[in-house]
This record gives C-alpha cells, sequence and structure tokens, in this order.
C-alpha cells in the first residue's frame, strides 16, 4: 500500500539560473508559463517565492516528463 509523499510527483524549485535557461529553451518570458500559487502545499513546501520556477517531474510507465509552473501570489 502506498501512503503520503509517495502518492506526489517530485516538485523541484529551479535556480534563478536554471528557470532562465527553461524560458530561453521555450523562447517565452518565466510570467508566461502555467501559474501555481504561492499558498500550493507543494510550493510551500519548497519554500518558494513569486517569481520562481518549479519543475514538476512525472512518469508513466512508458516515459517521464517535466512540466513547469511559475509561482505567484495568486492564480
Amino acid at each position: 500500500m502506498v501512503f503520503g509523499e509517495d502518492l506526489l510527483v517530485k516538485h523541484e524549485l529551479l535556480s534563478e539560473s536554471e528557470a532562465k535557461a527553461v524560458a530561453k529553451k521555450f523562447g517565452t518570458a518565466l510570467d508566461k508559463f502555467p501559474k501555481i500559487s504561492i499558498s500550493d502545499p507543494q510550493a510551500k513546501k519548497l519554500n518558494a517565492q513569486p517569481g520562481d520556477l518549479i519543475a514538476i517531474h512525472r512518469e508513466d510507465p512508458n516515459s517521464s516528463y517535466i512540466y513547469y509552473r511559475y509561482v505567484t501570489k495568486e492564480v
């Protein structure tokens, strides 16, 4: 049986330079990424601040994906 954090996907707070590299890779500004609220439990756990970028690592049986969320005060 799986409980707690085993059910959650990995969330990673990116450094400023990593965030800038991701924005450059996708050719967009950081604030154009999908949003995540500073009050989101995972953002709180990472001590994320508005303007930060969070990488969300998801896996399925065939591959893995990274989604990005821009931290804001409100979504």
